[in-house]
């Protein structure tokens, strides 16, 4: 019930989660194409993956190459690449956070 006594109008708040629907799948493929870095060892190793988190690239300065020592190249990969999927969460939140809010707020849907 609405204040007042009235009742929703449920073709205004079909609409409405329509619309939202939409704008979230907008977001997500804005997500999927937009690029974000991150980096380990002061950038001796670089990722890139995608704002949903795809691996697009990494990228490993000679320097950080040492044959005798290959777990802390190992360790840097993990941190760049960790750092990039890092980055890409704060997207996610900073695109598809007020989505999601403005979804709990509807009535009968229950995110």
């Amino acid at each position: 019930m609405i204040p007042g006594g009235g009742q929703p109008n449920m073709q205004q708040l079909l609409q409405q989660a329509q619309q939202m629907q939409q704008d979230l799948a907008r977001a997500q493929e804005e997500l999927a194409a937009t690029e974000v870095e991150g980096q380990a060892g002061g950038g001796l190793v670089k990722a890139t993956v995608t704002g949903s988190g795809e691996l697009r690239g990494l990228v490993i300065d000679p320097k950080a190459v040492d044959p005798e020592d290959t777990e802390t190249l190992a360790d840097l990969v993990v941190a760049a690449v960790k750092a990039a999927n890092d980055n890409a969460q704060q997207l996610q939140q900073d695109k598809l956070g007020p989505l999601a809010q403005g979804l709990g707020g509807m009535p009968g849907l229950g995110f």
